[in-house]
């Protein structure tokens, strides 16, 4: 899949507004809308994925005692198949990624006979998960984005296969309520107040999306916090900050399976050089404006007290370019 596509996925002007806050930020899904992504060899997000999944014990892969995800994994496997026939099958039982030359049928691994030559690392990968985890492995590795499921009667989100993470930790959220899950974020009341109502919302007939993001000193697309070493601003001037800076997104969206009271919800995470992502005047005043206006709180979680001002120096500059 071409960067560009990856892109393309974040809408900046809907996303990026002044004055800042934390909120829910839901909106219908364009007709036609493509909601996944799938990889292809020796792209970023793949090489990330196996670093993940292929951990003695991944923190990527997380299921509530007690819940049963195939509901879920089937709705998902099959939205995939009927998005992206030429990359991902499902009938059966059987997953094909086409694209990795892998299947999964019922846990069992199998090589694609194609004209694509299986990707060893990825057979390796999907070989040392449980077999009850290789569909959710094979899905992960097959598209760009990462997977929850969120009931909606109790607003739960009870299994997460989530390996590029954005500094938070998966194993820690895995049977929370979606408002415990965000209780750390700051200014994030109308986000928690929302939550149950969100739950139901998402879980219906319309699809959604919405959209994150912030800027960091972190290159990397996992940001767990016990995998990746924290990086630190060094502000000595504006074109230095920005020179180590970061644009970090997250296009989320929601794909229901109402017969069993869920919503898979799917995580697109990219990072790029603040300076190549930021590319116009317009798109520089935005974010200038949206950061401007950010609380002290917000600042103090992101992480963004000692960049706020070179940041803002560097694109009030480019702003005027």
């Amino acid at each position: 899949m071409p960067a560009s596509a990856l892109d393309a996925a974040f809408d900046f002007e809907a996303a990026v507004r002044a004055p800042f806050r934390m909120q829910p930020g839901l909106r219908r899904l364009p007709e036609g809308a493509q909601q996944l992504h799938p990889l292809r060899a020796g792209s970023r997000h793949l090489q990330e994925k196996l670093q993940a999944l292929c951990a003695p014990h991944p923190a990527a892969l997380q299921c509530a005692p007690g819940f049963d995800p195939s509901a879920g994994l089937h709705a998902l496997a099959t939205h995939a198949a009927a998005e992206h026939p030429s990359a991902f099958g499902w009938r059966g039982g059987l997953a094909e990624a086409r694209s990795l030359g892998w299947a999964v049928h019922d846990g069992e691994l199998r090589r694609l006979d194609t004209t694509i030559e299986p990707l060893p690392e990825v057979g390796a990968c999907l070989r040392r998960l449980a077999p009850a985890w290789r569909l959710a492995g094979l899905l992960s590795l097959a598209f760009a984005e990462d997977f929850a499921l969120i009931e909606a009667a109790t607003a739960r989100i009870p299994w997460l296969a989530v390996t590029l993470p954005s500094h938070w930790a998966p194993e820690q959220k895995v049977g929370l309520h979606f408002a415990q899950v965000h209780a750390p974020v700051a200014d994030s009341e109308l986000l928690r107040a929302a939550a149950d109502g969100l739950a139901r919302l998402v879980a219906g007939p319309t699809r959604w999306e919405r959209f994150v993001w912030t800027v960091t000193p972190r290159a990397t697309l996992n940001a767990h916090p016990a995998l990746q070493p924290l990086s630190h601003w060094h502000p000595d001037d504006a074109d230095t900050v920005a020179g180590q800076a970061f644009w970090r997104t997250e296009r989320q969206t929601f794909i229901s399976v109402p017969a069993a009271g869920l919503a898979v919800f799917t995580i697109l995470v990219q990072v790029l050089p603040l300076a190549q992502a930021i590319d116009t005047p317009a798109k520089a005043h935005r974010l200038h404006e949206a950061l401007a206006s950010m609380s002290p709180a917000v600042l103090h979680y992101r992480g963004l007290v000692d960049a706020r001002d070179p940041l803002l120096d560097w694109l009030a500059r480019r702003a005027r370019a």
